[in-house]
């Protein structure tokens, strides 16, 4: 039978029926059960067959499959005489809260259709009211009373909210009674809810409402055997774990189900090899190698795999377009200058060095940049390289060397950074900027500028919490991104690197020689400089050009010193003067 190389499966019975390409993982099903821990908790990226394996587990202990032993004949679980003996025999209760985004909610007004907790709540009751639906027919049975029944008709999609927290809780009782035994339950993408609350400003209201639900569905719940969670980030213990002591928490950095997720080199190098596409085996590599569970090196994310193998060979950014990435986006644009900084740095193939907390702190992230890096970590954007041995006396988080993933993942942030100034006007400004700096037309760029600053402000310098103080660095960090990015095929664009006896903030440096360079002083008015008027800040940025010689890189690596021009940008708030 051919085997196809089918993209958007996630029901592990489905790809068994339509002879979709697998890759055997079932034997995480027996490593998961034989750990025996009452609640567990996977965070791994997106796209690495959480959902998969999720589903995998409903279709080897739920009783809807009782006897189907022909999904798991030839897999690693089926030889396991004691697993096999477990299969079809218990209730398993599945569901996903992966369609648990933000909505629009309430009239057409801009000021009332904001995406709010309303729409969260309304979508997770839509979801408990189809688990019910799924398990009606078990009301008939003379083991229920009218109150029993009462409660499972009250389960719909305008329930109240109390109701919704205890509809799991309620229902694995409902099941034990039925079947004479304590359910599964599986909860898949946990955490899309919560990132959700963060992105859109409704943190608070999310916390209050699903920590209700997860004290009910994993902590009081006696009537559960087992109970399995997954997402891509461990949201602190502060939120809604709080009240869970009891579980188990397998993070990237765990050697704990490693290998459960992903593909690992031997996996991937087989299936190009049965593909006829072994040729690619180094350029898959560099592409879609670089993510690291615990002690497990070389990663690979399946949904790129798939993409490449069905797509004959073609190299894309398969992984990184699964998502929005908004909440990298956000955090990206709204950081403080140092973040954007290690972006730049990261964008040149560089690593880095920072305390990481597996637990992310969703309230840290517009202050703490090592809460973004943590996040990032988690999400699989960044790569771990190293890490600080831990010693006896160390206190705080422990230090891992950062790096971009792969070469997708690249692609991916060069992408994210080009929309930022892709935006209906903005690229309209960015482009005319551009011209008439290589045209010398101050005049122009003084337009120019101030028009992409005018409309770029406001999404480098707020959040979800937007500030109180207009942060320029912030602008033109990003500004300076921008330009590494959208120039990079034909010029080199650094920032805040050393030369001659001081440091610029911008160097344009193109790859041939004969053409024009240049360099950007940015300063903000400072009275305290006794800087009065943008003039003044200009004036000050100019002189500290000359003075601190920033030319000395350029002529010693080969310009004329007439091809280089020199600008002092000043701000004022959201104003710019160049000169």
């Amino acid at each position: 039978m051919e085997v196809k190389h089918g993209l958007g499966y996630q029901n592990y019975e489905d790809m068994m029926r339509n002879h979709i390409f697998y890759i055997d993982k079932t034997d995480f099903i027996r490593e998961w059960w034989e750990y025996a821990d009452k609640v567990t908790l996977i965070t791994r990226p997106r796209r690495f067959g959480k959902t998969l394996n999720m589903s995998t587990i409903e279709c080897f202990f739920s009783k809807r499959y009782e006897g189907r032993s022909d999904l798991f004949e030839g897999r690693k679980i089926w030889e396991d005489e004691a697993m096999r003996a477990l299969q079809g025999t218990y209730p398993v209760i599945f569901m996903s809260f992966a369609g648990v985004k933000s909505g629009y909610v309430g009239g057409e007004s801009e000021e009332i259709r904001l995406k709010n907790i309303e729409s969260v709540k309304a979508a997770v009751k839509l979801i408990l009211s189809d688990i019910y639906a799924k398990y009606r027919t078990i009301m008939k049975s003379e083991k229920f009373d009218d109150n029993d029944r009462a409660f499972f008709a009250s389960v719909n999609d305008n329930m109240t909210d109390k109701t919704a927290q205890m509809a799991i809780w309620r229902l694995c009782s409902y099941l034990e009674i039925f079947y004479g035994k304590k359910a599964i339950v599986l909860l898949d993408e946990y955490d899309t809810p919560m990132q959700e609350a963060w992105l859109y400003g409704y943190w608070n209201e999310a916390v209050a409402f699903f920590k209700g639900f997860f004290v009910k569905t994993f902590k009081d719940n006696e009537s559960m055997e087992r109970g399995l969670i997954t997402g891509i980030t461990r949201i602190s213990k502060e939120s809604i774990f709080s009240e869970l002591n009891h579980l188990e928490v397998v993070t990237t950095t765990s050697d704990k189900y490693a290998v459960g997720f992903g593909f690992t080199e031997e996996e991937v190098f087989r299936a190009l090899d049965e593909s006829g596409l072994g040729e690619h085996k180094e350029g898959v590599k560099k592409w879609y190698d670089g993510f690291t569970f615990g002690k497990y090196t070389d990663i690979y994310n399946p949904w790129s795999i798939i993409s490449f193998i069905g797509k004959k060979g073609e190299y894309g950014t398969y992984w990184a377009n699964t998502s929005s990435n908004d909440l990298v986006s956000t955090l990206i644009q709204t950081g403080e200058a140092d973040v954007k900084k290690t972006v730049e740095d990261l964008l040149a193939g560089k690593s880095f060095t920072a305390p990481i907390d597996e637990q992310i702190v969703f309230s840290q992230l517009n202050g703490n940049t090592n809460a973004i890096w943590s996040l990032l970590l988690a999400a699989g954007y960044l790569k771990a390289i190293g890490r600080e041995p831990l010693r006896e006396d160390r206190t705080g988080d422990a230090e891992y060397t950062l790096t971009l993933t792969n070469r997708e993942v690249w692609f991916m942030f060069r992408n994210m950074i080009k929309d930022w100034f892709g935006r209906n006007d903005v690229s309209v400004y960015y482009n005319e900027f551009i011209n008439a700096l290589l045209r010398d037309n101050v005049r122009k760029m003084n337009t120019f500028m101030n028009k992409v600053a005018l409309h770029t402000f406001s999404y480098f310098d707020t959040g979800n919490k937007p500030s109180e103080e207009t942060h320029p660095e912030r602008f033109y960090h990003g500004f300076v991104l921008g330009m590494i990015v959208n120039l990079s095929d034909k010029y080199k664009v650094t920032s805040n690197r050393e030369s001659g006896y001081g440091r610029y903030d911008v160097m344009i440096e193109p790859f041939d020689k004969t053409a024009k360079a240049f360099i950007f002083e940015f300063k903000v008015l400072d009275e305290d400089d006794d800087e009065r008027t943008l003039e003044d800040t200009v004036a000050n940025a100019l002189a500290q050009i000359e003075e601190k010689q920033y030319e000395t890189a350029l002529i010693a690596s080969g310009f004329a010193p007439e091809n280089i021009r020199k600008y002092g940008f000043g701000f004022q708030g959201q104003k710019c003067l160049i000169g």
